[in-house]
């Protein structure tokens, strides 16, 4: 796929192979940067205020971060335009917002309330353009409806250790979770952590 971006540059605030494949099938390139917060600290009631609060919370520390590098300074006063983009998602269930299991039984509660049941994700996206300091943000969400997850595919997610590096302990796309998902309302992507068509809205307006 040729690139779109080649007058400009793309920094991904995120290590998930999930959001660079995304990016990738974009159409993008993009370095990766990262940059870690208390995100306990940082609490809201609503899980949309929740990821966007987050999200743009990182997205500060990484652009004071940035803007001390001779690299990215360099590239400003070339002309070339900068681009970071910082998201943030978390599983709603039942109503209450779940990030990261801290703990084993944790995880095992989060994926054995999913069989038979569903979830929601929300998932905010915030591009920064380094030049106009600007930043431009947004949410979405989707659901996911799962069939009866065996209780042997359960242990099997929880011994990989995939469900403790997810919110939500949930990964969409992981081979031992596919097949026991039933339907996705909205669009996958949002589900896996880069709402594409939130993220090229925002680029484009961050441009």
């Amino acid at each position: 796929m040729a690139t779109k971006n080649p007058s400009f540059k793309i920094i991904l605030g995120s290590s998930s192979k999930a959001r660079k494949q995304i990016l990738t099938e974009m159409g993008y390139e993009f370095t990766i940067m990262t940059a870690d917060i208390d995100e306990q600290s940082i609490r809201r009631e609503k899980p949309e205020d929740l990821v966007v609060t987050l999200a743009e919370a990182k997205a500060i520390i990484a652009i004071q971060w940035l803007l001390k590098s001779l690299c990215i300074v360099s590239l400003i006063l070339k002309g070339l335009r900068n681009t970071r983009i910082i998201n943030y998602y978390v599983v709603v269930y039942r109503g209450t917002i779940r990030e990261k299991p801290t703990s084993e039984k944790e995880a095992r509660e989060f994926v054995k309330g999913y069989s038979g049941s569903h979830a929601a994700v929300v998932g905010s996206v915030v591009v920064t353009n380094l030049v106009t300091r600007k930043r431009y943000g947004g949410w979405e969400s989707a659901e996911v409806y799962f069939l009866e997850i065996p209780d042997e595919v359960i242990d099997n997610l929880i011994d990989d250790g995939v469900t403790f590096n997810v919110a939500g302990g949930l990964m969409l796309e992981h081979p031992l979770t596919l097949p026991f998902v039933d339907a996705v309302v909205g669009s996958t992507d949002t589900v896996m952590g880069l709402s594409k068509a939130l993220t090229e809205k925002l680029i484009m307006e961050a441009l």
